[in-house]
C-alpha cells in the first residue's frame, strides 16, 4: 500500500473527486489534487531504516463552504491513522470562484527487508 493509493481510496470513499500533481478532468465543484512532497527515511533502527515516511500534499478546491469539506477530509485522515503536518488557507481565486486550502499529511509505512 501506498500513501497516494490510501488517499485516493479514503477521498473516494468520501465521494470526492481527487487527481494526483494536476487535474485532467473538467473541475466539479470541489475537488482535491494530491501532491506527493517528500519520501524519506526519518525513523531507524540498528543505523538502518525501518519505515519509510511518505508526505503528500492535499490541495483542496471548492466553489461552497470549504469549513465544512476540510473537517470532513480531517476527521478522515485521522480516522485512518494520518499525520496532519500542516493546513492552511491559500487563497479565494477570483478568476475560477474556488477556495484554495492545503492539507499536509505523513504516514509511515514499514520496510521490507533488503
Amino acid at each position: 500500500m501506498t500513501v497516494l493509493s490510501e488517499l485516493n481510496t479514503l477521498l473516494s470513499d468520501m465521494s470526492i473527486q481527487t487527481e494526483t500533481a494536476k487535474l485532467s478532468d473538467k473541475a466539479l465543484d470541489e475537488y482535491v489534487v494530491l501532491v506527493p512532497i517528500s519520501d524519506n527515511f526519518s525513523l531507524f533502527c540498528d543505523d538502518k531504516p525501518k519505515y519509510e515516511t511518505s508526505e503528500v500534499r492535499l490541495s483542496i478546491f471548492t466553489k461552497g463552504n470549504y469549513m465544512q469539506l476540510k473537517k470532513k477530509i480531517v476527521k478522515g485522515l485521522l480516522n485512518n491513522n494520518f499525520t496532519i503536518t500542516d493546513k492552511r488557507y491559500v487563497e479565494y481565486e477570483n478568476d475560477t470562484g474556488f477556495h484554495h486550502y492545503n492539507i499536509d499529511v505523513a504516514k509511515y509505512y514499514e520496510m521490507e527487508e533488503m
